[in-house]
C-alpha cells in the first residue's frame, strides 16, 4: 500500500482530533462560566478531568457523526465525486455546529439544574406535552446572547478545521485498491466501534461510569452535553434493577402501600402552594446565615409546622409538581410526565380527596399547557385548571411567563371564596423563574442580594403576604390547612448550598390557622411525603398509594431519595449516600461534615450496608410500580 491509500483515513484522524480540540475548549468554557459552583477544585485534578474526558468526547464525536464517518469510508470510488463530497462536507458541519449549540446552551443553563442537559429537553420543543421553547427562546437569546456569539465562533471554527484539512484525492479503483480500501473501512469502522464504547468493558460508556474515576460533583466536567443528550435518547424505559427475589423481604424494608386511619376523617381544606425556586438559602428562618429575603415566610413559620431537614426530589418544576401533588418522584433519566409511565393509573391528594367530596382546582398564572402541568393535574382527577388563559387580563402579563404573583394569588383567593368547601386547591407561582423580573412599580421597594433572583425572591414573598391578608378574610380561611414547598432549589452563591445536600435543600411549611401545629422539626424529609403527611392529619380513612411517609408517623424510616447524572443519593440519619445502582460510592455524616472532606463507608461499613439495603428496596419498588402500572 502507498501513502495515497491511506489519505481519507489520515484526513479522517486530522478532523476527529480538531474535534477533540473544540470539545476541550468547550469544557475550559463550561468550567469559566460555572466557576463558582467548582471553586473546590484542585488544578492538578481538573488537569486530569479535562483529559478523562476526551474519552467521553471521543464516543460521542464518533456516535454523532456515524452516519458521515460511514460515508466517509466508503470503499466505493464515487466518494470521491464532487457532489458526493460537498454533501458530506456540510453535514458534518451541521452535526458538529448542533453539537457546539449543545455545549454552549449549558455554559448558561447548568447553574439552574446542577447538571448537564439530556434528551428530555426536547418535550419542551413543541406539541401537547410542552410547547415552551417559543418561551424560552427569546429570554435565552436576550439574556445569554453571548452563547450565541460563542456558538457561531465554535461554528466557524469547525469549518475552518474541516477546509484545512480538505484535499483532493483521486484513488486508481483498480481490483488491488478496492480491497485495500474494503480492508481499511473494516479496521476504521473496528477502530471507531471501540472509540464509541470508550473501550473493551462489557458495556458502552455512560454518564454513570465518570464516577468511577472522580466525585458525582465533577461528572459534568468530566462529560460534555451532546454525550448527555444522545447517550439518554433511546431511553424509552427504565431498565430495571433487581436487588430481592423474596417479595416479602423486600415488603419489610420498604412499601408505598398505605392502610386507612382509624378515627373520625378531618373535612378540612387543603391548599398546597409551591413556590419557585424557594431554595432554603433564601429563607432566613432556615439558612445558617439566618438572614434572607422572605420576612413574611419567616413569620409563618414560627407559626407552623415547619420542617428544617427537607429535601427536594428533583431540580425542575415538572419534577417537583407530581411528586408534592401525588407522591410520584422522578427517581430515572426523564421527567414522570414526559415518561411513557406518565399515563399510569395514579392517586392524587386531588383524587383521593375527591371521595370525600372535595372540590379541587390546580392554579399557575403561566400560559396553559406549559410543561404539560395542564394534561397532567386533569389526570390527576383535578377539577379545574386556572391559567393565564382563566385570568384574562393581559394587563398583568409579566412578558415573559405569565401573570405576575400579587395579581395572581389575589386572583386565587377570589376564586377560591366562590367554590364549596371542603375544597383542596394546589398554587404554583411564577414570578421568581428566570428571568426574575419584578413589576416595575416594586424595583426600589424590595431587598437585592448578590443574586438576581432574590428580589424576585422577596416580591413573591410579598405576594403571599398580600394573598394571607385577603384569605384570612375569607369564610374558609380558619378550616384550611396550608402547605408551603419550593418546586426546587434556585441558583446559588454560597457553596454550603452547592454540594449534593445543600442544591436539594427546600423548606416545607404546614400551617393550620388557630391550631397547636407549631414546632421546628429536623425529620428528614422530602417532597413525596407531602401527600401521605397531609392525608394523616385528616384521618384519611382509605388506603392509598404513595412513595413518600407522613412525616408525622414516628414509627416510619424517614429518608429522602433523589437522582442526578445516574447517580442516587440516599438520605437518612444525618447520612448521605451515594449510590450507582450496583454499589456504594461514598457515605458523609453530612450534619458532622457539611463539607463532605470523610468518606466514612469503609469506617462505618454496617451503616453504609444498611442504607444501601434501603436504597435499593426502594429503587426496585419504585421501578417495578413503574413498569407494571401499579400506582393506585
Amino acid at each position: 500500500m502507498n501513502s495515497s491509500t491511506f489519505s481519507n483515513v489520515t484526513i479522517l484522524s486530522r478532523r476527529l482530533a480538531y474535534l477533540l480540540v473544540l470539545y476541550s475548549v468547550c469544557r475550559l468554557l463550561f468550567f469559566f462560566f460555572n466557576y463558582s459552583i467548582f471553586t473546590d477544585i484542585g488544578f492538578g485534578h481538573f488537569i486530569f478531568l479535562l483529559f478523562l474526558g476526551l474519552r467521553f468526547d471521543l464516543s460521542v464525536i464518533i456516535l454523532s457523526n456515524s452516519i458521515y464517518l460511514f460515508l466517509y469510508l466508503l470503499p466505493l470510488g464515487f466518494r470521491e465525486n464532487n457532489i458526493y463530497k460537498t454533501f458530506s462536507k456540510w453535514f458534518f458541519i451541521a452535526i458538529n455546529s448542533l453539537a457546539m449549540l449543545a455545549n454552549c446552551v449549558d455554559f448558561a443553563y447548568f447553574r439552574f439544574t446542577l447538571k448537564r442537559t439530556t434528551s428530555d429537553v426536547f418535550n419542551f420543543f413543541g406539541g401537547e406535552k410542552g410547547g415552551d421553547l417559543k418561551r424560552l427562546l427569546p429570554l435565552f437569546l436576550k439574556d445569554y446572547w453571548y452563547v450565541f456569539i460563542l456558538w457561531g465562533v465554535l461554528t466557524a471554527a469547525v469549518y475552518y478545521l474541516y477546509k484545512k484539512t480538505e484535499k483532493n484525492i483521486h484513488l486508481e479503483w483498480n481490483r488491488k485498491q478496492y480491497r485495500n480500501q474494503v480492508l481499511i473501512f473494516c479496521i476504521s469502522i473496528s477502530l471507531l466501534l471501540i472509540g464509541y464504547r470508550g473501550g473493551f468493558q462489557l458495556k458502552p460508556i455512560t454518564t454513570v461510569n465518570a464516577v468511577e474515576y472522580t466525585s458525582v460533583k465533577y461528572i459534568p466536567l468530566v462529560v460534555s452535553t451532546p454525550f448527555t443528550i444522545l447517550k439518554t435518547l433511546d431511553v424509552v424505559g427504565i431498565e430495571p434493577k433487581i436487588y430481592f427475589t423474596d417479595e416479602k423481604e423486600i415488603a419489610k424494608l420498604y412499601s408505598p402501600y398505605h392502610k386507612g386511619k382509624t378515627g373520625p376523617f378531618k373535612k378540612l381544606n387543603v391548599f398546597v402552594i409551591a413556590l419557585e425556586s424557594f431554595s432554603k438559602e433564601y429563607i432566613g428562618g432556615l439558612n445558617r446565615r439566618k438572614t434572607g429575603y422572605t420576612p413574611f415566610l419567616d413569620s409563618l413559620m414560627r407559626e407552623s409546622f415547619t420542617c428544617t431537614n427537607a429535601f427536594s426530589d428533583g431540580k425542575k418544576s415538572i419534577e417537583g409538581i407530581p411528586a408534592i401533588v401525588a407522591s410520584i418522584p422522578t427517581w430515572s433519566d426523564e421527567p414522570y410526565i414526559f415518561s411513557q409511565y406518565g399515563s399510569n393509573q395514579i392517586n392524587s391528594l386531588a383524587s383521593l380527596l375527591k371521595k370525600q367530596g372535595y372540590y379541587s382546582a390546580f392554579f399557575h398564572g403561566g400560559d396553559n399547557g406549559t410543561m404539560g402541568f395542564d394534561v397532567f393535574t386533569d389526570f390527576a382527577g383535578y377539577d379545574n385548571y386556572y391559567g393565564r388563559t382563566e385570568y384574562n387580563n393581559e394587563k398583568d402579563y409579566d412578558g415573559n411567563w405569565g401573570i405576575w404573583d400579587e395579581e395572581f394569588l389575589q386572583y386565587t383567593a377570589n376564586i377560591i371564596n366562590t367554590k364549596k368547601q371542603p375544597l383542596f386547591a394546589t398554587l404554583f407561582t411564577l414570578t421568581s423563574h428566570h428571568p426574575f423580573n419584578v413589576p416595575d412599580k416594586y424595583k426600589k421597594k424590595f431587598k437585592s442580594g448578590p443574586l438576581e433572583i432574590e428580589k424576585s425572591i422577596s416580591y413573591t414573598d410579598f405576594a403571599l403576604q398580600r394573598f394571607f391578608e385577603t384569605a384570612k378574610k375569607m369564610p374558609w380561611y380558619n378550616n384550611t390547612l396550608f402547605v408551603l414547598s419550593a418546586d426546587h432549589t434556585g441558583i446559588s452563591e454560597d457553596p454550603y448550598y452547592m454540594n449534593r445536600i445543600g442544591s436539594y435543600s427546600i423548606p416545607i411549611i404546614y400551617f393550620m390557622p388557630n391550631s397547636n401545629l407549631k414546632k421546628y422539626d429536623s425529620t428528614t424529609t422530602q417532597h413525596i411525603d407531602i401527600m401521605p403527611t397531609i392525608l394523616d392529619y385528616l384521618n384519611y380513612p382509605e388506603p392509598y398509594f404513595a412513595f413518600g411517609t407522613s412525616v408525622f408517623d414516628s414509627t416510619a424510616d424517614h429518608f429522602a431519595l433523589n437522582m442526578n447524572s445516574d447517580v442516587y443519593q440516599f438520605i437518612q440519619n444525618d447520612y448521605s449516600l451515594l449510590f450507582d445502582g450496583d454499589k456504594t460510592i461514598d457515605m458523609y455524616d453530612y450534619m458532622q461534615d457539611s463539607l463532605f472532606k470523610t468518606d466514612l463507608s469503609v469506617k462505618k461499613s454496617a451503616i453504609t450496608k444498611q442504607l444501601e439495603t434501603k436504597a435499593k428496596a426502594i429503587i426496585q419498588t419504585y421501578q417495578q410500580c413503574l413498569i407494571n402500572n401499579k400506582m393506585k
